[in-house]
């Protein structure tokens, strides 16, 4: 078996009595990017802290290549950090700041300029050698900040919300950039946000960090798709949760009365359920249809609101139970006349793509 390349065993990190980070298990091969993703303080960025080595772990351990890096000071880790402020020297150059690291490394000046270049070049900001930090936008800061971290050629690279201060397009841009450089270079990458949908476009595996615990780690299909808790489907995407009661479950496969009394069956249970347990039923708003299609459950709504938006449409329903539900048929599904604000009329959705989650 393949030893990881980047281990995270058991590490836990209390401030007196309030515990930021419990017990947190990863392994990580090389040339993985690794996103964490959460809510503000759920222990993300206090993990990505101690395995940058800014602050020690109460208990567990970081290994690197096998080696524990608890004994190293964070600047002999020769480990890359990109923050969300760009923390660029004001009164050096783009090419000097990238240079700088590679100054305190005492590199041959041959080796700095070739590397200067090599970096000025992978972040597309040649002609940008000559020109101070205040000269440039954000985005084309950010690139210098990743440009200097990747100079030395760390083992890891550490991102925490480094697009946070970007405004969307902007955003959207430099993550175009950053899964080029990642695929270029082969570095490993742990990043942080709290954006979704950042950590689904850049990772190759997301974990979801609540209350300084993971909820789930997997690819952001397995996320989406195959969310392990109501928590999860929650945070990952778009979310209808309907009450329900859980009648009988057979082969992870769930028999559900709904509050108007209709019954749903072939939904997947997450965990064991009682018969008569009160449950959440979990909808995606693209799983639901305007039109009827075999094997399809039902319900019957009334449209309170409904938007055009070119390629999709969006449409408010209410239950007669009074709950609203979140539906994005795409505008070729969607039927123009059934979509009016005030229209009765059944909706529909494949109960394989549901989930049942206990109260």
């Amino acid at each position: 078996m393949t030893r990881p390349f980047l281990s995270i065993r058991a590490v836990r990190k209390a401030f007196g009595a309030f515990v930021a980070v419990h017990d947190v298990t990863i392994d990580v091969p090389k040339g993985e990017f690794l996103t964490f993703l959460g809510p503000s303080g759920s222990g993300k960025s206090t993990t990505l802290y101690a395995i940058a080595g800014f602050q020690d772990p109460t208990a567990g351990d970081v290994l690197l290549e096998d080696k524990s890096l608890l004994s190293v000071p964070s600047h002999k880790r020769n480990i890359g950090m990109v923050f969300q402020r760009y923390t660029l020297f004001p009164h050096l150059s783009v090419a000097e700041n990238v240079a700088f690291p590679l100054r305190v490394r005492r590199r041959p000046d041959a080796e700095v300029k070739r590397k200067v270049a090599d970096m000025l070049a992978l972040v597309r900001l040649e002609k940008f050698a000559d020109r101070y930090p205040g000269a440039l936008s954000g985005g084309q800061q950010q690139r210098v900040a990743l440009a200097r971290a990747l100079a030395y050629d760390p083992p890891i690279l550490l991102m925490d919300e480094p697009l946070s201060a970007l405004d969307k397009k902007l955003r959207q841009e430099i993550q175009a950039e950053i899964r080029r450089i990642h695929r270029e270079t082969g570095v490993t990458i742990l990043y942080v946000t709290h954006d979704q949908e950042e950590a689904l476009h850049l990772s190759d595996r997301i974990a979801l960090f609540k209350e300084g615990r993971i909820e789930q780690i997997g690819t952001g299909e397995d996320l989406y798709l195959r969310p392990a808790s109501e928590f999860v489907a929650g945070f990952i995407g778009n979310s209808n949760f309907l009450p329900a009661e859980h009648l009988e479950t057979e082969n992870g496969v769930a028999l559900v009365r709904l509050a108007d009394g209709s019954i749903v069956k072939g939904v997947k249970a997450t965990q064991a359920l009682g018969r008569g347990q009160k449950a959440r039923l979990m909808v995606r708003p693209e799983a639901f249809r305007l039109t009827p299609m075999e094997g399809n459950a039902s319900l019957a709504v009334e449209i309170v609101d409904t938007a055009f938006f070119g390629d999709r449409r969006r449409v408010v329903a209410r239950t007669g139970s009074g709950d609203e539900i979140d539906i994005r048929p795409t505008s070729d599904t969607a039927e123009p006349g059934g979509t009016d604000a005030a229209s009765g009329r059944q909706i529909f959705f494949d109960p394989a793509t549901a989930f049942l989650f206990p109260v």
